[in-house]
């Protein structure tokens, strides 16, 4: 686990950006890619995830995306598959 990963599961209210997601993926060998075409949200993605997680590319970003993006990493390490329901 990385510093960072822990941080924003201890703390997911703290004043993440999105620039902070960008490295914690990119530490985890997970796809960030940046909006496209006057888009406003990052795509998190990784080819043992079946879906697609969104993070609007607002400041700061909002807790419920980060403890998202955590249960997302988590579950790309663990290679069970997590599905965005909440």
């Amino acid at each position: 686990m990385s510093d960072t990963l822990d941080r924003m599961r201890r703390n997911p209210a703290a004043d993440w950006t999105i620039n902070d997601v960008v490295a914690v993926c990119a530490r985890h060998a997970v796809r960030c890619t940046p909006p496209s075409g006057g888009g406003s949200h990052y795509k998190v993605s990784h080819p043992s995830q079946r879906d697609i997680l969104t993070i609007p590319r607002a400041r700061p970003v909002k807790p419920v995306y980060i403890r998202k993006l955590v249960r997302f990493i988590e579950a790309t390490e663990g290679g069970a598959d997590v599905s965005e329901t909440d």
